[in-house]
């Protein structure tokens, strides 16, 4: 007779987990991808270096009687907060060099800046938050991109150079102006990921960041003329992907090309943008006639530590992009950076600000990155955090003591 088996007797039946629908999937997963990404760690490593830059800045102008916010918006960031209020045409008060009414003057300073602090601001902020805001923002965005650019340069060692490049780079001398009310945090955020596109062969994404570099600043001529270069090789390589390349190459110049026309047809000359940073500013290219001159004065003459110091990193830098193209870092990076040295270097006025003119040549420091990334990490953080200290001192010294570095 078979025996009548009881419920209790079966094994209970393993409980089901709840079914997950497929965003929640995705989810974990891009929040595990999170966990191991680089990206993070790229931010909270700017994010500190440049916190500690700007209290010492804010000690040192407290020594002199100064306030951290009028550091932070001194010079030309007088120019965009005024700009991001005002606009070009209802700008009060501008004058030239010579202290003389020049209406004109404004159109010196180029539109995206002022336009992204505009932005913010309608969302509640004051002008000056708003601008500080901005420039945090593109530098976050500018630390994830030296991720992609160590990987580029150094597949081995790509994100431990990556890193190493956002701590040089970071901590810069003069890099206190990717925490002020300037441009340079969102010029080099664009072209930093433009040459991610470049090297990734991602034509869009390279044309369109230097499309909107050119309208953050003149320095974008050079990134244009590299991006144009590479594309137009790979259109006459025959690529696979040649016609995204001509799209990249047509895209890119739209930006600068763009405003410098407009600033022609406001002034009605040709070389209007240029006539204005003549009149308004004594700037203009010269060849590198005064920068040689300053050179040889400083290193012959009895001048400070500060102007000596300047002279040397504008050299060392020069140095390292003979060493970069040595170690064979990819060429269109070398170039830019060539690039951008040369025309720092071959412009006249203000030779003391040179160190913030080449900031954007971040390709000079691809080959300490990269010899600090084979080294052990006590040497490695040793040498960053130096180097960290010597630039956190440089641009507080600069923006408290002496009056022509920014």
């Amino acid at each position: 007779m078979l025996r009548e088996v009881d419920d209790l007797d079966q094994p209970a039946a393993p409980e089901r987990a709840p079914r997950q629908g497929r965003p929640a999937r995705v989810f974990e997963r891009a929040l595990d991808r999170l966990a191991w990404s680089p990206y993070p760690r790229a931010i909270l490593l700017y994010l500190v270096i440049r916190t500690a830059s700007v209290q010492l800045l804010d000690l040192l102008a407290a020594r002199r009687g100064a306030t951290l916010t009028d550091r932070l918006t001194a010079w030309d960031g007088q120019w965009y907060l005024r700009l991001a209020v005002h606009g070009y045409a209802d700008l009060p008060g501008t004058l030239d060099a010579a202290r003389q009414p020049y209406s004109d003057a404004p159109m010196a300073f180029f539109p995206l800046y002022p336009k992204l602090v505009g932005a913010v601001m309608w969302l509640g902020p004051d002008v000056v938050t708003a601008a500080l805001t901005v420039s945090v923002l593109a530098g976050l965005v500018l630390a994830c991109g030296l991720i992609r650019i160590g990987r580029a340069v150094s597949p081995e060692r790509g994100d431990r150079a990556g890193l190493l490049l956002v701590a040089l780079w970071a901590g810069a001398p003069m890099a206190i102006v990717f925490s002020m009310a300037y441009t340079e945090a969102v010029f080099c955020a664009f072209a930093v990921w433009s040459l991610v596109g470049v090297l990734e062969r991602r034509w869009m994404l390279a044309g369109l960041c230097a499309f909107a570099a050119g309208l953050s600043r003149s320095t974008a001529v050079v990134l244009v003329a590299v991006v144009v270069v590479v594309a137009l090789v790979a259109v006459f390589r025959r690529t696979e992907k040649r016609w995204w390349a001509l799209a990249g190459a047509v895209v890119a110049p739209l930006g600068v090309a763009g405003y410098l026309g407009f600033v022609a047809y406001r002034t009605g000359s040709w070389t209007g943008w240029q006539d204005i940073e003549l009149r308004g500013w004594n700037t203009e290219f010269d060849f590198g006639a005064e920068t040689a001159d300053s050179v040889l004065a400083r290193l012959t003459g009895d001048e400070s530590v500060f102007s000596t110091l300047t002279v040397l990193l504008l050299l060392g830098a020069v140095v390292l992009v003979l060493v970069a193209a040595f170690i064979r870092v990819p060429w269109p990076l070398t170039l830019y950076g060539a690039g951008v040295l040369l025309l720092a270097i071959g412009t006249r006025g203000l030779p003391d600000a040179k160190i913030r003119f080449i900031l954007p040549a971040f390709p000079v420091l691809v080959p300490i990155a990269i010899g600090l990334s084979k080294r052990r990490t006590v040497t490695t953080v040793a040498a960053a955090v130096a180097w960290v200290v010597l630039g956190a001192w440089f641009s507080a010294h600069a923006l408290t003591a002496w009056r022509y570095a920014i």
